[in-house]
């Protein structure tokens, strides 16, 4: 086995080494007493994430811009260690996603964890589209994401450790009709993580960032526009949530830049 910075060995008698300790990079983090932000928490995969991070003892703050819904989730919300907050966000709005970290941060003490799940789409041919389209996709899929990086990244830097999380697409290493907007917001989102992931790497270690690149799930996303769509090729919400939680859960030194959570038989993959 190679050696590393910071690994230490004992001798056995036998003559061989073994590995001692490694400076604490190989002991897995706890979703336990982190202080998460999860937009668009009321959808599939938001309340799928939510429900793991309270079930694993997390503070939640679970954004979402739709009142009723946000209400229906939490109603449907199993016990669990963590605690969940409400709060209402239209990530599209600057100034509300800066107000909803500095909130965050103000009455948690911190932010540990930014999720940045949030998403719409507008399934027409570009000759369809309007601007009032463009607008609504571009700036929750790709905007939103960006406004609430910007605050976020900033804090976990001062603070000198957090993970941001961007739930990405296979929209963003592919493309298809009828998804123009959703493509475009998707690949631009995913050049900004990796964007990011430089960045912290060089800049801040203890600061994690990820994309999760998401195959299609049986959430309403995809059920309520495609309601001939086949259920059985779709993966449920709680197999990217889990990949979620696995990014969360590694050693600090452990970097994930990226993950890939597809159904077996997935069409737009690779």
């Amino acid at each position: 086995m190679p050696d590393y910075p910071g690994r230490t060995h004992e001798h056995r008698r036998d003559g061989r080494r073994r590995r001692r300790d490694f400076r604490g990079w190989e002991t897995p983090r706890r979703l336990e007493d982190r202080t998460v932000l999860v937009t668009g928490a009321a959808g599939g995969l938001g309340g799928a994430i939510t429900r793991g991070l309270v079930a694993g003892g997390s503070r939640v703050w679970a954004a979402d811009r739709r009142a009723h819904e946000l209400d229906g989730m939490f109603a449907s919300l199993p016990g669990g260690p963590g605690v969940v907050r409400p709060l209402l966000l239209d990530v599209r709005d600057p100034e509300a996603a800066a107000d909803a970290v500095k909130q965050v941060c103000d009455e948690g003490g911190r932010l540990d964890v930014l999720i940045n799940n949030a998403a719409v789409d507008v399934t027409l041919p570009v000759g369809a589209l309007s601007a009032h389209d463009a607008d609504l996709v571009i700036g929750t899929d790709l905007l939103g994401p960006i406004y609430l990086c910007l605050e976020a990244f900033r804090r976990m830097t001062a603070q000198g450790g957090g993970h941001i999380v961007n739930i990405l697409s296979t929209a963003a290493v592919s493309t298809w009709t009828e998804a123009g907007l959703y493509s475009a917001a998707k690949h631009g989102l995913r050049a900004f993580t990796h964007t990011l992931f430089r960045e912290a790497k060089r800049d801040c270690p203890g600061v994690g960032i990820t994309g999760v690149i998401a195959g299609g799930m049986r959430t309403p996303f995809i059920t309520e526009r495609f309601p001939d769509a086949d259920i059985s090729l779709l993966q449920e919400p709680s197999a990217v949530a889990d990949a979620v939680f696995f990014a969360l859960t590694r050693p600090v030194h452990h970097l994930i830049p990226e993950i890939v959570a597809i159904p077996h038989n997935e069409p737009s993959w690779p």
